[in-house]
């Protein structure tokens, strides 16, 4: 999809999801409700998820897609690189990344967004692989960092 037309659907996604949020407050939901909209709307998405910091570990939260790994190995991967960066991080080939957790083998690309409290701790991540290689870019993480700020 062509960045102009990825960025109208970002748009459109992104009010809907401002609306379903109205008034809930409780993050988990939130973020299972993030994680419904993108994973149905967005045609790459082919796993779609929430990673929580708990006690120092990196623990699956609220996600759509096949079976994740529920435990992810600290300090190993995307979603701790993110985590260490306090970055967005967007894999191009997930296979070329040191490290890589591959939960699912079909994944080829993979971008993961920090979740950040209001004092720009991080907490957690968004994480979303593709089964196509390069599907993420600067419009997926300018959107998907503005989507994550509704949590």
């Amino acid at each position: 999809m062509d960045n102009n037309k990825k960025s109208k659907r970002y748009e459109r996604l992104y009010k809907q999801i401002v609306e379903l949020l109205e008034d809930k407050e409780y993050p988990v939901a939130r973020m299972a409700t993030i994680t419904a909209v993108l994973h149905h709307k967005m045609d790459d998405f082919f796993w779609t998820g929430f990673y929580l910091l708990v006690d120092g570990e990196l623990i699956v939260g609220p996600y759509q897609g096949p079976v994740a790994c529920i435990l992810l190995e600290k300090d190993t991967g995307v979603c701790w690189a993110g985590i260490k960066k306090k970055e967005t991080i967007v894999v191009p080939d997930v296979h070329k990344f040191p490290g890589h957790i591959a939960c699912d083998a079909r994944s080829r690309s993979e971008i993961v967004v920090p979740l950040k409290t209001t004092e720009g701790e991080v907490f957690g991540v968004l994480d979303v692989d593709s089964k196509e290689l390069s599907s993420f870019d600067e419009v997926d993480a300018e959107w998907l960092e503005k989507i994550t700020a509704l949590i």
